[in-house]
């Protein structure tokens, strides 16, 4: 039986044309700068993003880790959201690589909360870390997967500009917020200094993500990546799938989204209490109460049905629709989850 898997919109594989396109790839050595389709692929994001340059890394953390270093000195600040993925999901990097120090904001509507950025804008004094970088997140992977509006985001962007701090974006799913409201990327990424954007999740590459801005950042940049074990020789084959995905997988996005309001309809039509935190996406955040041992119970019935998904906390689950999944599938696993809910209910 086919599995559906809905843990993440990282397990998507390459499809023909993608392989294809990596199989005729033009390559080169990228750490000399000689790789052509890593040179395209930085170009294109570089384009697409209105920015200066472009810079080709391993993963989106990696994008994230590289682009705080290249802003902060050690022993400088960066305001994070407290839900964000560079807090919670990436190992305290900035910290141990950078002896950056996180200066946490209340982010539960997917913005740091404006009260909280102007608090840690204080007066210069020895006793003060000073607040250098002003870090958002869009879409908003851990406040369900919600795409913050371009208006509400340049206002960010704005007031931390107004109070001297550098901006970055982690927009690894940033396509996926550009196609909620139905605007060009550049509405968000114009407004950052820096955006990392990744190219393995909705998109459907297997690897890589992109640090888009100025070119003397992305100079800077390159250095931070040699430093943490990011130079990459004949680049060009994982490239070339990435150029693939910008070139073709972008307005697709929709149909993800259009299965994700799917499957909360059906989760919520059959009793289930899924969240609704503002503009959706890809992704499904719902809660049941199973009591004791319920939660692994329920993940280990539907896996047994072959349907895959994650519990993001006691009680939370989060389901990912991405490029392979269908639409008939997503009918499938809400008649599963639906199924074994009821089932650990009358067991737990």
């Amino acid at each position: 039986m086919t599995i559906i898997d809905l843990k993440s919109d990282t397990v998507t594989r390459p499809g023909e044309e993608m392989r294809k396109a990596m199989y005729q790839a033009e390559v080169g050595d990228d750490v000399y700068g000689e790789d052509p389709t890593v040179n395209t692929l930085e170009r294109k994001a570089a384009e697409m993003t209105g920015k200066e340059d472009a810079l080709f890394v391993v993963s989106g953390t990696m994008g994230n880790l590289v682009s705080l270093l290249t802003h902060c000195r050690a022993g400088e600040g960066a305001i994070l959201g407290s839900k964000s993925h560079i807090y919670f999901y990436e190992a305290g990097g900035l910290s141990a690589l950078g002896g950056i120090l996180p200066l946490i904001a209340d982010d539960s509507d997917g913005l740091p909360s404006m009260d909280q950025v102007s608090h840690w804008d204080r007066p210069s004094n020895v006793h003060f870390v000073p607040a250098r970088l002003l870090c958002l997140e869009n879409t908003h992977n851990k406040c369900g997967g919600i795409a913050i509006s371009p208006d509400r985001f340049a206002k960010a962007a704005e007031m931390a500009r107004e109070k001297g701090m550098l901006t970055h974006l982690d927009g690894a799913r940033v396509f996926n917020a550009a196609i909620a409201f139905g605007v060009d990327v550049r509405e968000y990424t114009t407004r950052v200094d820096s955006v990392q954007l990744c190219l393995s999740k909705g998109l459907g590459a297997p690897v890589g993500s992109l640090i888009c801005s100025d070119s003397d950042f992305i100079s800077r940049a390159r250095y931070w990546r040699k430093r943490v074990g990011g130079g990459m020789r004949q680049a060009g084959i994982i490239a070339a799938a990435g150029l693939y995905a910008l070139e073709n997988n972008i307005e697709r996005l929709e149909e993800d989204h259009q299965n994700a309001g799917l499957l909360s309809t059906l989760l919520a039509e059959g009793g289930i209490e899924v969240e609704s935190n503002g503009t959706g996406t890809n992704m499904v955040f719902f809660r049941v109460h199973l009591g004791d041992g319920g939660d692994d119970d329920l993940l280990e019935r539907c896996a047994e049905r072959s349907v895959q998904f994650n519990k993001v906390e006691p009680g939370r689950f989060r389901l990912v629709t991405h490029i392979d999944v269908t639409r008939d599938q997503v009918r499938q696993a809400a008649e599963v989850i639906l199924e074994e809910v009821e089932a650990c209910r009358s067991s737990h």
